[in-house]
């Protein structure tokens, strides 16, 4: 057990460190904290948490910084959520308030904006639907080589995609493929739509439409889409801002990863609570020993639930992290929640 004084002690030390980026001496602490002690006594306590393993010493000076295990104390225990400025939040307000015809494009701002608020690298998973129902499906000319899919759930619209034919659109071909669809797939969850797109809907294709086979893989595309959860990654040169010790190779292996969509789901799409944070080696991956990684969920009502996640240095200011996460999820939900009522 940490006396008073000392957790008084390492919340001031890690809250100092995470916002100057060097490492805090006792003179730092005692001018920062109300404590009524000699800079002495601070050294000592100091010296004490160091051997409890909380904080360690630098070579290059007299000052200590946080180890991971004085980080995951704190989050654990000290952690207070940070209120967010109101530039910021004016900011998140302006973005996410705007009118938006497309999921990708609520994710892709969710994620760019995310990236520039905490400086960090930011991914955006969108809420899963494949509970979801089919209840209607349309084709729509909008030109002799363009198409729009439209796909109708129990849930709202979720998908209304345009894909370019190679060649001029048959009217014909549009009724019977939006008849086929109709008629075999209506009912299902999209889940199950899926899989009749694999096996039974080509064969049907091929018998009754031959001439819109192409057109079919665009639609295959559209519902497969909707199945799967969106993801979006911004700011990922961010990483060199943090990252000075991570040789090229590795920079580069850690870029690759970040582009992979399954290393991106196993990393946060299994996370169910509201906020989990993870540091160094909890995150489990080779090249994230240096890393953190917070994630919380959101919940867009019924039609499903959606991650949103900070990868960062270790010694990244969690409290601000914490308040700008928490407010983002909000507005992010509350977008959502008006773009499937509309």
């Amino acid at each position: 057990m940490l006396t008073k004084r000392q957790l008084i002690i390492l919340d001031a030390l890690i809250r100092l460190y995470t916002s100057t980026g060097q490492p805090i001496g006792s003179k730092t602490i005692l001018i920062d904290t109300a404590i009524e002690a000699s800079s002495a006594t601070i050294r000592n306590e100091l010296s004490q948490l160091e051997k409890l393993g909380f904080i360690q010493k630098t070579h290059s000076s007299s000052g200590r910084i946080p180890s991971l295990k004085g980080y995951r104390f704190y989050i654990d225990h000290l952690m207070r959520p940070q209120e967010v400025a109101k530039d910021k939040m004016k900011i998140i307000s302006d973005v996410l308030g705007n009118h938006v015809k497309q999921m990708d494009d609520i994710m892709h701002q969710s994620a760019q904006l995310l990236s520039d608020l905490t400086n960090y690298t930011a991914i955006v998973l969108g809420p899963r639907a494949e509970t979801s129902r089919l209840t209607g499906f349309r084709l729509l000319a909008l030109n002799d080589n363009h198409v729009m899919a439209i796909i109708q759930t129990d849930k709202g619209t979720i998908e209304n995609k345009v894909f370019r034919m190679p060649k001029t659109i048959n009217e014909a071909d549009l009724v019977k493929v939006t008849n086929i669809f109709n008629h075999h797939l209506v009912g299902h969850t999209l889940t199950e739509v899926a899989r009749r797109l694999q096996r039974d809907i080509p064969l049907l294709i091929r018998k009754y439409a031959s001439n819109a086979a192409e057109m079919f893989l665009s639609i295959e595309s559209v519902f497969k889409e909707s199945t799967e959860s969106r993801h979006h990654i911004s700011g990922k040169l961010n990483i060199l801002d943090f990252s000075e010790n991570i040789d090229t190779q590795k920079l580069k292996s850690l870029y690759t990863m970040l582009d992979s969509s399954g290393d991106l789901y196993a990393l946060v799409d299994q996370i169910n609570d509201d906020f989990v944070v993870k540091i160094g080696e909890e995150i489990n991956h080779d090249l994230l020993k240096d890393f953190s990684l917070v994630t919380t969920t959101y919940n867009v009502s019924s039609y499903g639930k959606g991650v949103i996640a900070v990868l960062g240095p270790t010694s990244m200011a969690y409290d601000e992290t914490f308040g700008v996460l928490d407010v983002f999820r909000k507005k992010l939900t509350h977008t959502l929640l008006e773009y499937y009522l509309e």
